[in-house]
């Protein structure tokens, strides 16, 4: 329990892939511009890695199993790819909204590079089976905290006043490196 504790605090706050690794900028600056849309892109992201980390998991022994590692990239995108497919289905289906509002951003998840980081990661930190679902779920619980606080900061903005050169973009980019050098505060923390 003691280790998936802090699998945990370092995947959500140590080790977060947006504002520590910087993995997973592209859904985080494109759909992070209301709350809502955001957590929506933070529980899909959670939901796939978590499935992508236990998936990733199986085929990483069937790998090693068949002698034939390395084809591990290559069968990570598969797996993933299949299961933004899934989500996309279903978001499709049961929340229409939500998947209007993701837009391209929700079959960008299949090239997100958080989600095949944490599947690679898995494999190079030697986890288990229990403890890669951890490290994948809470990586994507990370990620959803990064893009709902800057979510937050961005519909903050829309009613402050800034240069009209800071507008937009460069101020979204000036926000994001400050909540990132707020993260960097958990860098010192050992979790082990």
């Amino acid at each position: 329990m003691e280790q998936i504790f802090a699998i945990a605090l370092s995947a959500i706050l140590v080790e977060n892939y947006v504002l520590v690794q910087f993995l997973g900028i592209c859904p985080f600056l494109g759909v992070s511009k209301k709350v809502d849309t955001a957590l929506g892109m933070g529980l899909a992201v959670i939901f796939v890695m978590a499935l992508a980390s236990a998936a990733t998991y199986v085929v990483q022994q069937l790998l090693i199993m068949l002698d034939i590692t390395y084809m591990q990239t290559i069968a990570f995108i598969l797996v993933i790819a299949t299961l933004v497919q899934l989500v996309e289905m279903f978001l499709q289906k049961a929340v229409p909204s939500l998947y209007t509002a993701l837009g391209v951003y929700l079959p960008l998840i299949t090239t997100n590079c958080a989600v095949l980081g944490a599947a690679v990661l898995n494999t190079q930190e030697g986890y288990n089976f229990i403890e890669s679902v951890a490290y994948g779920t809470f990586s994507g619980v990370g990620f959803t905290l990064a893009i709902v606080l800057f979510a937050t900061v961005r519909e903050r903005q829309e009613f402050c006043k800034c240069p009209k050169a800071f507008e937009g973009i460069p101020m979204a980019l000036v926000s994001a490196s400050l909540l990132a050098l707020c993260f960097m505060g958990f860098s010192g923390l050992s979790v082990w």
